[in-house]
C-alpha cells in the first residue's frame, strides 16, 4: 500500500499574482454554479486550499486543483493572498491529479478530456492505467480516443477476442454434446 502523505498540513498564503492556471483543466463550471462557489466562499470562507505544483524555475504556483476557488479570490474578492497547498509530480501525475479532484464534484468537456487521454497516452500510459488513474471505463477511454481520430492512440490497444471465445465456448459445447 502505498504511504499516504498529508499535504493540507502545509497550507500557506501566497501571493495571488504568484499563481496561475494550468493549460489543461477539462473542468468547467455553469455561471449558476460559480455563482453558488462564491456564496458558499462568502458564507463559509476557503474551506479548502488550491492544490499547486511549486515551479522554481519561474517562481510560481501552478494549479492542479482549485481553479475556480482561485477565480472567485481574483475576480469577486479581489484577494492579495490566497491559501494554497504543493504537490510535487511531474506534469503526468499532475494532470491525473486533476482529473481525480475534477471527477468528483465535477463536469467535463468531452473535446478536452480526449485531449488529455491522448496526452497520457503519448506519455506511454496504457488503457489500463488511464482508467485506473482517471476512474473510468475502459470503453469511456476508448470512447475518448475515437474523438481525437487518431491511429496512434490504438497502436497499443489490444482488441478484445470475444468472437473466438464466444465460439469455442458455446459451440465446442454443442459438438460435445452431440458427439
Amino acid at each position: 500500500m502505498k504511504e499516504i502523505t498529508f499535504p493540507v498540513l502545509n497550507v500557506k498564503m501566497v501571493d495571488i499574482d504568484k499563481v496561475e492556471a494550468n493549460d489543461y483543466n477539462p473542468n468547467k463550471v455553469a455561471p449558476p454554479e460559480m455563482q453558488l462557489l462564491k456564496h458558499s466562499i462568502e458564507e463559509d470562507g476557503y474551506t479548502q486550499p488550491i492544490v499547486t505544483y511549486y515551479d522554481k524555475k519561474n517562481d510560481i504556483y501552478i494549479i492542479v486543483d482549485g481553479f475556480h476557488r482561485y477565480r472567485c479570490a481574483k475576480e469577486y474578492f479581489n484577494l492579495e493572498e490566497i491559501p494554497i497547498v504543493v504537490i510535487n509530480k511531474s506534469l503526468k501525475n499532475r494532470m491525473a491529479s486533476t482529473i481525480r479532484h475534477n471527477r468528483a464534484r465535477g463536469t467535463h468537456q468531452i473535446k478536452d478530456m480526449s485531449a488529455i487521454v491522448r496526452d497520457l497516452t503519448s506519455f506511454g500510459w496504457s488503457d489500463e492505467k488511464i482508467c485506473d488513474e482517471l476512474g473510468m471505463e475502459l470503453d469511456e477511454v476508448i470512447r475518448l480516443k475515437q474523438i481525437t481520430g487518431l491511429k496512434e492512440l490504438f497502436q497499443n490497444h489490444e482488441f478484445s477476442k470475444s468472437w473466438d471465445d464466444f465460439e469455442s465456448k458455446y459451440y465446442d459445447d454443442i459438438e460435445d454434446e452431440f458427439d
